[in-house]
């Protein structure tokens, strides 16, 4: 790691990676010298060494040609997926079943089917998968209760899988981000302020958090890791005089 390319010979694909946190990871890896395979609903353009894909994780077929496309081009060491959503009619009183079938299927179901369509090349390399998930999985809070419910259900099946995967040498990772300054904020009922955005973490802090699990020793792995804004603590007290304490 002394040349400053700790990623340097592997491949990372990372999903959800047109914006947000998806995008700076991708951006982060290829820094950190992999090559990179961005995918998202809309094809990402992120600069040099990464390449582009247009993918819809709800879509199996479509994600399963995907991984095979880029597992036959060679060894794939990373996995992240950062591919979510939320509604604005996300409380409990204004959720549809089709609203709930929409978060289900994106933050959940589109996971598990990236992790699927790659987990035999992930096994040849040992590699990594690690799922963005959020703090509102395990604390409620605004976000909604489909949107928790989602987000619960990814923590607890990166648990079991990484139980039964690690026997294969490969690491599952869960980073549980508290509220960040990405587009998804805008689709809430009422889009926080930019003054409150200002305190909120980046994209680029929980992109290092991903880089900071992937480079660890084979011999180290952390199941999970919770990142919080310093001043917006989404558990406990906040040092912002009377902020609007923002939902996930």
């Amino acid at each position: 790691m002394t040349d400053g390319t700790p990623l340097s010979g592997r491949v990372a694909v990372v999903v959800g990676a047109s914006t947000g946190i998806g995008a700076a990871t991708a951006r982060a890896f290829a820094g950190a010298g992999a090559t990179v395979h961005a995918a998202a609903r809309r094809k990402p353009s992120l600069g040099d060494g990464i390449e582009g894909h247009e993918l819809d994780v709800t879509d199996r077929a479509a994600v399963d040609r995907f991984a095979r496309t880029i597992g036959g081009a060679g060894p794939v060491h990373a996995l992240v997926i950062a591919a979510g959503t939320n509604l604005p009619d996300r409380s409990f009183e204004r959720l549809t079943p089709e609203g709930w079938d929409t978060l289900i299927s994106v933050n959940l179901t589109g996971a598990v089917n990236v992790v699927y369509a790659f987990r035999d090349a992930l096994r040849e390399t040992r590699g990594d998968v690690v799922l963005i998930g959020s703090i509102s999985g395990s604390w409620p809070d605004g976000s909604g209760p489909g949107y928790q419910a989602a987000k619960a259900g990814l923590l607890a099946y990166a648990r079991g899988a990484g139980l039964e995967e690690h026997l294969r040498g490969v690491r599952f990772t869960t980073v549980l981000p508290g509220v960040v300054d990405t587009p998804i904020l805008d689709n809430r009922p009422e889009p926080p302020s930019a003054e409150l955005r200002a305190h909120m973490l980046q994209s680029e802090d929980v992109a290092a958090a991903c880089l900071f699990a992937v480079t660890l020793p084979p011999r180290a792995h952390v199941p999970e890791l919770t990142i919080l804004p310093t001043a917006l603590q989404a558990v406990g007290k906040t040092n912002v005089a009377n902020p609007q304490i923002p939902a996930d």
